[in-house]
C-alpha cells in the first residue's frame, strides 16, 4: 500500500489510514480528525494561505500525542492550573511556544477565537503568555491544546518554578552565544588593527590574504550561531509576512559578509568580517540585556507565584496531614508555623501570632492577631503557631486573585502599544526601501560597488524599530511592578494610560476617605425596650453603620445585660458577636434592606424600623434631627425608641493626599449617602470644595454621567460594594481592598492597604510611566530621524551603526527604569 501526505500537517501515512474528504470538488487526505477539523477552520476563516507559507514543513501530529492529551483533563491538573470563575466558565494562563512574531499572535488568536467553546484567547507577545477561557460543557482543555499543536505551536500551562527553569535556560543559551561573539570579536579586532596598520606601513598580499582567511574563520560562527537567533526570527516573521527588527539585522550583516567573501576571493577592496562580528555580538549583548529587563519587569508576579508553597498541613481529628493546596475545601483546619506563608484566606479558630502583611499592604509593621481575627493568603507567620479555618478554597483566595490580576495586566496592551506596534511593522518595511534607494543612489553618484553597498548596510544596521517597540512594554511592565509593590493591583496596564489622562477624581465617603468602621458616641434611649430587638435587626445587614450599632450593643450594651442575668462576660460576648455563631432566642421574620435608608423586619411579631430620618419619614414617623454626624434611628411598631449617633473616623493622611492630588490639577468631588451636614464636616476638613449628600447608589452613577458630558475623564474611587453602580460608569474605578472578593471582580484597581496616600500614588505612577512611554517614544523617533539620513550620507560605517542601534535600545529600557527612581 503506498504512503500518502496528510493536507494538513505533511506527513505520510499509509493510504488505507487516512480520512478521505471533498472539499471544493478536490479530494483531500487527512491522518485524523484533528487535522481534518484544523484544516476546515482555517478554509472556512479565509486562513488557508496558512498551507502556502507551511510548504512542506511537516507538523508534529497531535493524533500521537493523544496520552500526553489526557493529562489536560485530569481533575489533578485542572485543580492546579485552571481557575473556575463565578460564570461557571473556566480559564487558564498557557505559555506558547514557537511564537517568533506578531502574525504568529494573530494566527492563533484567530483560530482560538473560530474554535467552538472557546471565549476569549488573548497573548502577549512580549512574554508568549496566552489567557485562554472556554465553555468546559462545549470543550475540553485537551482539545484547545491539539487545535494550538496542530497549527505548528505549542503550549503548556505557566507555572513560574517551571517558568524560572526556561529562563535560566534561555539565558544561559544566549550566554553562550555571547561568549562566542566576544571571543571571535575581540580576536578579530587584533587582526583588523593589523590590516589598519598595513594600509599606511603596507602589507604584503599573502599575509594580507592570510588575515582576511582568519577574519573568515572568526566571522563564520559569529554569524551562524550567535546570530542565528536573527535569522529564525526573520525567517518566521516573513512566513507569516511580517518585517520584523531581526531581518534588518540578518540583512544588514549577511550582506557584510557576503561581500567580504567575494573581496577576499577575488581579491579587490576591502573585506569587513569585523563589521560582522561586531554587529552580530553588539545586538546580541544589547538582547541579551533586554530579555533580562523583561524579566526583572514581571519578576514581582514570578516572586509572588514562585513563592507559593504547593502544600500546607491539614487537621482532621487531631490528626496532621500534608494536603495540595489545590484539595483544601472551605471548612478544613489548617495549621501553619513561625517562617510560613498563608496560601488560604481563613479565621484563626486556635493560637495567637504575629503576621508579616507587608507584601499585601506595604506596611512594614507585622499584625498581631489571635483567636476570631481573619488572616490573608499572602502574609507569612512570624511567630508561634496557629490552626485556623479556611474561608475559601486556592482559587477563589485573596492571593490568587492577586496573581490573577497581575496576570491579566500584564497580558492586556494599552492603545498606544497596539498603535506602536502596527508603525513598526511598516518602519521596517521603509527602512528597507531606503536602503535600497540609497545604494542605488550611491552607486550611480560615486560609481562603487563597495561604497554604495556598505552605506546601503549601515542605514539597514542603524535603524532601530526595536526601540519603538520597546518604547511602550517596558514601561507599563515597570509601572505595573512598581504599583504592584505598593499594593496598587492594576487589572489592565491599559489603565495606567488612562488613570494618567484622567482630570477628575470622585471619592465615596464611608470605607474610601473614613475608616469605615462608625463608633456609637451618643445613645438615647426613648423607651424602655430590649436592644437585643436592635442586634437581631443590624446584624443581618453590612452596612458601616449598621456594624457600628451592633458593636455598640454587643460590647456596651448586651454583655453588661449578661452579667446581670448570672452570665460571665465573656461568655456572654462570644455568643453575640458577629463573628461568631449566635443562635437567636427571638424570632426574625420578613427582614429587608432599603438601600441607603435602612432596613425593616418583623421581630417577636412586632413591626421594627432601623435607620435614618428618610426611612422614618416613609412610614409616617415625623422627626427632626439635626447633627453633623451620623444618625441611626429605631422604631418599634411606628414609635421612635432609639437615637444612635455614630462618627466615622477620617483616614490617616486623607487631607494630604488629597491636597496632592488637587495640585496636580485634578477636580476632586466626594459623592454621599450621608445627610449634608455630615457630609460637609468631612468635606471641610479635607479641604473638599465640591460634595453631594444624600445620594442613593443610582443618584451617584447619575452624577458621573453629568460629569462625563462635561468632558471629564473619571476616577472614581469607592468600597466596590454599595458603589458598583458608579464605579461601573467611571473610566477608571478604584476599590478598597476590604470585601477583596466584589472589589476585585468590580473594580479596575485595587488598593490592597485602603489609603488615601495610595489614590495619590496610582494618579503618581500612572502619570510617571505614561510620560516614560512619551519619552521612549520620543527618544526612537527623534534617534531615527538623526541616525538614519547620517547613514544615508554615508557618514557612518557598520560598526557604529551597531553600535548606536544597540545604545538606542538601552537607552529606551534604561529610561523605563527611571520611573523606579522618580517614584522612590
Amino acid at each position: 500500500m503506498s504512503k500518502i501526505s496528510c493536507d494538513h500537517c505533511n506527513l505520510e501515512f499509509d493510504e488505507k489510514v487516512m480520512i478521505e474528504d471533498e472539499i471544493d470538488g478536490e479530494k483531500k487526505y487527512f491522518c485524523c480528525k484533528g487535522c481534518r477539523g484544523v484544516y476546515h477552520l482555517l478554509k472556512e476563516e479565509g486562513l488557508d494561505s496558512f498551507y502556502d507559507k507551511l510548504g512542506s514543513t511537516k507538523l508534529q501530529p497531535a493524533v500521537k500525542k493523544e496520552d500526553d492529551l489526557k493529562k489536560f483533563d485530569l481533575e489533578g491538573f485542572i485543580k492546579k492550573y485552571v481557575k473556575v470563575r463565578d460564570d461557571g466558565l473556566h480559564e487558564i494562563n498557557l505559555i506558547m511556544e514557537g511564537i517568533h512574531c506578531a502574525a504568529c499572535v494573530w494566527l492563533n488568536e484567530k483560530v482560538l477565537h473560530q474554535t467552538p467553546g472557546v471565549i476569549e484567547a488573548t497573548i502577549n507577545y512580549t512574554n508568549n503568555k496566552a489567557k485562554i477561557v472556554w465553555v468546559p460543557e462545549e470543550i475540553k482543555l485537551s482539545k484547545i491544546i491539539e487545535t494550538i499543536r496542530s497549527i505548528g505551536y505549542n503550549a503548556y500551562p505557566y507555572d513560574p518554578k517551571l517558568q524560572e527553569e526556561r529562563a535560566v535556560k534561555q539565558r544561559r543559551d544566549y550566554y553562550a552565544r555571547i561568549l562566542v561573539a566576544v571571543f571571535a570579536t575581540m580576536n578579530i579586532m587584533w587582526i583588523a588593527i593589523a590590516q589598519y596598520v598595513g594600509l599606511f606601513t603596507g602589507m604584503r598580499r599573502d599575509i594580507k590574504d592570510i588575515l582576511n582567511f582568519a577574519e573568515f574563520v572568526l566571522a563564520t560562527p559569529t554569524l551562524f550561531y550567535s546570530g542565528w537567533v536573527y535569522y529564525r526570527s526573520a525567517y518566521y516573521g516573513l512566513k507569516h509576512r511580517f518585517v520584523n527588527m531581526d531581518l534588518l539585522v540578518a540583512t544588514g550583516a549577511t550582506l557584510a559578509y557576503i561581500y567580504s567573501i567575494y573581496a577576499m576571493v577575488t581579491r579587490t577592496g576591502e573585506v569587513y568580517f569585523d563589521s560582522v562580528t561586531m554587529i552580530v555580538t553588539f545586538i546580541l549583548v544589547g538582547k541579551y540585556l533586554e530579555v533580562l529587563s523583561k524579566k526583572q519587569a514581571v519578576d514581582t508576579l514570578d516572586s509572588i507565584l514562585g513563592t507559593i508553597p504547593t502544600e500546607v498541613t491539614v487537621v482532621k481529628e487531631n490528626e496532621k496531614a500534608l494536603v495540595m493546596v489545590e484539595n483544601v475545601e472551605p471548612g478544613d483546619i489548617i495549621e501553619i508555623k513561625p517562617g510560613e506563608k498563608v496560601v488560604i484566606d481563613g479565621i484563626i479558630v486556635n493560637g495567637s501570632a504575629s503576621f508579616d502583611e507587608s507584601s499585601l499592604t506595604g506596611e512594614s509593621e507585622p499584625v498581631f492577631k489571635k483567636e476570631g481575627d481573619e488572616v490573608l493568603s499572602g502574609s507569612i507567620c512570624l511567630d508561634g503557631v496557629v490552626r485556623y479555618r479556611a474561608k475559601k478554597d486556592f482559587s477563589t483566595s485573596l492571593l490568587s486573585n492577586i496573581v490573577s490580576l497581575l496576570e491579566d495586566s500584564i497580558t492586556k496592551k494599552p492603545k498606544i502599544e497596539r498603535l506602536v506596534n502596527q508603525i513598526s511593522g511598516y518602519f521596517s518595511v521603509t527602512i528597507l526601501s531606503i536602503a535600497f534607494l540609497t545604494f542605488l543612489g550611491w552607486y550611480f553618484y560615486a560609481g562603487e560597488f563597495e561604497k554604495a553597498l556598505i552605506v546601503a548596510i549601515s542605514v539597514v544596521v542603524i535603524a532601530c524599530p526595536c526601540a519603538l517597540g520597546l518604547a511602550t512594554p517596558m514601561a507599563t511592565l515597570v509601572g505595573i511592578g512598581i504599583a504592584a509593590k505598593r499594593g496598587l493591583l492594576f487589572k489592565e496596564a491599559a489603565f495606567l494610560e488612562t488613570m494618567a489622562k484622567s482630570d477628575m477624581l470622585v471619592l465615596d465617603k464611608t470605607g474610601t476617605i473614613t475608616e469605615g468602621k462608625p463608633t456609637v458616641i451618643t445613645y438615647e434611649k426613648l423607651k424602655d425596650f430590649d436592644e437585643s430587638i436592635v442586634l437581631e435587626l443590624v446584624k443581618n445587614s453590612n452596612h458601616p453603620i449598621s456594624k457600628g450599632v451592633e458593636r455598640f450593643i454587643v460590647e456596651k450594651v448586651v454583655r453588661w445585660q449578661g452579667v446581670k442575668e448570672g452570665r460571665s462576660e465573656d461568655e456572654y460576648f462570644c455568643t453575640h458577636t458577629h463573628t461568631h455563631t449566635h443562635t437567636s432566642i427571638l424570632k426574625v421574620e420578613e427582614f429587608k434592606e432599603i438601600k441607603a435608608k435602612g432596613m425593616i423586619a418583623k421581630i417577636d411579631g412586632k413591626r421594627v424600623l432601623g435607620g435614618n430620618i428618610e426611612l422614618l419619614k416613609e412610614f409616617g414617623i415625623d422627626i427632626e434631627i439635626e447633627s453633623e454626624n451620623s444618625i441611626f434611628l429605631v422604631a418599634i411598631e411606628n414609635e421612635l425608641v432609639a437615637i444612635f449617633e455614630l462618627s466615622d473616623k477620617i483616614k490617616e493622611g486623607a487631607a494630604e493626599a488629597i491636597a496632592k492630588i488637587k495640585e496636580m490639577g485634578i477636580r476632586v468631588v466626594m459623592l454621599t449617602g450621608d445627610n449634608e451636614k455630615v457630609a460637609k464636616k468631612v468635606a471641610d476638613t479635607l479641604g473638599i470644595e465640591e460634595f453631594y449628600a444624600k445620594l442613593l447608589p443610582q443618584d451617584k452613577s447619575a452624577y458621573i454621567d453629568k460629569f462625563h458630558k462635561g468632558g471629564h475623564i473619571i476616577v472614581m474611587a469607592g468600597d466596590g460594594i454599595n458603589d458598583s453602580i458608579a464605579l461601573a460608569c467611571s473610566d477608571i474605578a478604584i476599590a478598597m481592598g476590604s470585601g477583596a472578593d466584589v472589589a476585585i471582580s468590580v473594580s479596575d484597581i485595587v488598593l490592597l492597604d485602603e489609603k488615601p496616600k495610595s489614590i495619590y500614588e496610582a494618579y503618581k505612577i500612572s502619570r510617571r510611566t505614561f510620560k516614560a512611554v512619551k519619552e521612549n517614544l520620543a527618544l526612537s523617533l527623534i534617534y531615527n530621524t538623526f541616525a538614519v539620513p547620517v547613514a544615508v550620507m554615508g557618514f557612518v560605517n557598520p560598526l557604529v551603526a551597531a553600535i548606536s542601534m544597540s545604545l538606542s535600545s538601552l537607552l529606551v529600557v534604561g529610561n523605563s527604569f527611571r520611573i523606579k527612581l522618580s517614584n522612590k
